[in-house]
């Protein structure tokens, strides 16, 4: 297959291919960029392998792009980044590679293409594009990686035993590639992985939420999930997803199997939303369920405070994972939390105090709570989805109505914390909070309007109870 005329359409490779010359190395495009290309991908990433020094090939393609000096080298793995009006280029020189068993970083030495080819870790990574002269835009394929493409299946170039057991951090890949192409795992290459998955343990954390978070990011993340579970690695690296597994009866009454339920929510949400932490939120809201589960024999089995405990766990899911500890960690928590809350809000019933607390606890995530709530119902029967949804449009048009009237989201009391010291000529103490307190919940309870004057009549009253009186009253 040739690629001539196109590599034609993009000045780059002419600009990489005379360089090549120049400097007398054999020069070729590998791995995803062909790959991508090959599937009509887009791809703002361009890997170069040469028959020699990758860095001296960088420098010289830099000179000629008039970006001297611009080349970001790393020497310890005889690589350099060249940033090329949208392009992002790699350049390498082709090695082979031998492992020691108890790491997975290789031991290098200067190689062929050939060899270069062979160190890849999946036949539809190994193809490679001449830009030599001769044979300018040649499709080189020595493991069939074109036919696996065609076949939408991926296959180690190597025994499948040894490219795991080499480099264990390809298992995740080979789950994230799955889930990013929509392909299959060839038989032997995933029983090998489902073999070798005790390896997991030499690659490092974040490596491995590397590639969870790319399977988390794709169009339906569920089916990289999936993969790992059935091959035993999912159990290794997320037990507490993992737990979720299994459905228990007593006295005729099951329970839904609260992991694939739980991939059915990250399915949906994905459907609606490209937000990573949202999708994490998908992931970990029912966490907590394996630790609460009770049966009771008039209503069957409980999980009563799931949502407090699943938040609990959240920052020591996320320390483990190697995941931010900030605002994303804290955004995870509070849907996590709060995504019980939403369901009875329909009722006519309710207060609108109810509707203020959820209001002010959600305040700027409201929507992204109300996604998961919607993306939680998972209910075979259409009938029941039908039902639900439905209550939540109810609910939503409740906060909307409030919203308006009262503007609680992200709303702080107009009586400040220093307002009340002011008043009473108090430093910092336990009274300030109490008297802060209450007069937040006097307003989310409907009790006074969040403005000045009656906040602050309700100030006066409240601190009575603790014998406080205004420096200039008489």
């Amino acid at each position: 297959m040739e690629f001539a005329q196109t590599l034609h359409q993009n000045p780059l490779f002419a600009v990489i291919a005379a360089s090549a010359r120049t400097l007398g190395v054999e020069t070729y495009l590998v791995g995803g960029f062909v790959r991508d290309l090959l599937l009509k991908r887009p791809s703002k990433d361009i890997d170069v392998v040469c028959v020699g020094s990758g860095i001296d090939l960088a420098n010289h393609v830099a000179i000629q792009l008039g970006q001297e000096g611009k080349v970001n080298i790393f020497k310890r793995f005889g690589t350099a980044m060249l940033r090329a009006d949208d392009w992002e280029i790699e350049f390498v020189g082709a090695r082979k590679e031998s492992y020691n068993p108890d790491s997975r970083k290789p031991m290098v030495e200067d190689g062929t293409l050939e060899d270069d080819q062979k160190r890849r870790d999946f036949t539809i990574n190994a193809l490679a594009i001449s830009l030599q002269e001769h044979n300018y835009g040649q499709l080189i394929d020595p493991f069939d990686g074109l036919q696996d493409l065609q076949r939408k299946m991926l296959r180690t170039p190597l025994d499948p035993g040894i490219t795991f057991s080499d480099d264990p951090l390809r298992m995740m890949r080979a789950a994230r590639f799955a889930t990013q192409l929509g392909f299959d795992i060839e038989g032997n290459t995933f029983e090998a992985i489902s073999q070798y998955k005790e390896r997991i343990s030499i690659v490092s954390q974040e490596r491995i939420t590397d590639e969870l978070n790319k399977i988390i990011a794709a169009d339906k993340p569920s089916y990289g999930f999936k993969l790992l579970y059935y091959a035993g690695v999912l159990e290794l690296i997320f037990p507490e997803l993992v737990a979720l597994q299994g459905v228990e009866t007593v006295d005729g009454k099951g329970h839904k199997d609260n992991f694939f339920h739980t991939l059915q929510v990250l399915d949906n949400v994905a459907e609606v939303s490209d937000d990573l932490w949202l999708r994490w939120a998908a992931i970990l809201h029912d966490i907590a369920k394996p630790a609460t589960k009770r049966f009771d024999k008039r209503h069957g089995w409980t999980f009563h405070g799931h949502e407090d405990k699943g938040a609990r766990m959240v920052p020591g899911i996320f320390k483990r994972m190697r995941l931010p500890l900030d605002a994303k960690m804290r955004f995870v928590q509070k849907l996590v939390r709060l995504h019980l809350r939403p369901i009875p809000l329909f009722r006519d019933e309710i207060t609108d105090s109810a509707l203020r607390r959820l209001l002010f606890d959600t305040g700027e995530d409201l929507e992204a709570l109300m996604m998961l709530c919607r993306a939680d119902i998972t209910s075979k029967n259409n009938d029941k989805v039908k039902k639900y949804l439905k209550n939540f449009d109810i609910v939503e048009k409740k906060l909307q109505e409030i919203e308006e009237k009262d503007k609680l989201r992200n709303f702080q009391p107009v009586i400040t914390g220093e307002i009340i010291m002011e008043t009473f000529q108090l430093k910092p103490c336990q009274q300030v909070g109490l008297i802060k307190q209450a007069i937040r919940e006097a307003i989310l309870d409907g009790q006074i309007r969040n403005e000045y004057e009656e906040a602050y009549a309700f100030m006066l009253e409240t601190a009575q109870k603790y014998d406080l009186h205004p420096i200039n009253a008489s």
